[in-house]
């Protein structure tokens, strides 16, 4: 069971502002509508791995 931490970026701006622990083996990548508070509405945020 391995977990990692994983980063939503957002599409529109590229900033990286959610942070959340997901597990790795066996997983698709997130796509979610998350609040994007430079923009002041929802965009869609893919995740992301920092190295």
């Amino acid at each position: 069971m391995a977990r990692e931490f994983v980063w939503l970026e957002c599409t529109e701006t590229g900033k990286r502002e959610y942070r959340i622990i997901k597990e790795t083996k066996g997983t698709e990548r997130l796509q979610l509508k998350k609040y994007n508070s430079s923009l002041r509405k929802h965009t869609l945020c893919k995740e992301t791995r920092k190295k």
